[in-house]
């Protein structure tokens, strides 16, 4: 199975960059589908981006403009490149991923945690104005 490792969360002003990272290792040759969730104190996991297996994206609302997922396939590494943060981004950010392929927007179906069964324990993003 696939294990997923997030890191470069932190504390960062309102108007500033983070560039997440999820390094998958274990069997990853035929992981297709690809995403990034959030979780913010007191609400459900939420959808910020995905990648499909083409290279196809789709990203929430919020983040539209500010946020763009990218994967490094030769060193098997999701990254999420967050600009222009607000303090509704605040949260802990996941990677999931799955091995049937996905469309981008699957990303934002409900039951998250049944379309990509495979998760990283989180890492934490705290925006302050």
């Amino acid at each position: 199975e696939v294990q997923l490792l997030e890191s470069g969360g932190g504390s960062v002003q309102a108007g500033g960059s983070l560039r997440l990272s999820c390094a998958a290792s274990g069997r990853t040759y035929d992981v297709y589908s690809m995403a990034w969730f959030r979780q913010a104190p007191g609400a459900e996991l939420e959808g910020v981006a995905g990648l499909d297996s083409d290279g196809g994206t789709s990203y929430a609302e919020s983040v539209k403009g500010r946020f763009t997922i990218s994967k490094d396939n030769a060193k098997n590494i999701l990254y999420l490149q967050m600009n222009t943060l607000k303090p509704e981004d605040t949260g802990i950010y996941y990677c999931a991923a799955d091995y049937i392929v996905h469309t981008a927007t699957m990303v934002h179906w409900p039951e998250p945690r049944v379309n990509f069964p495979y998760w990283g324990q989180g890492t934490q993003v705290t925006v302050f104005s």
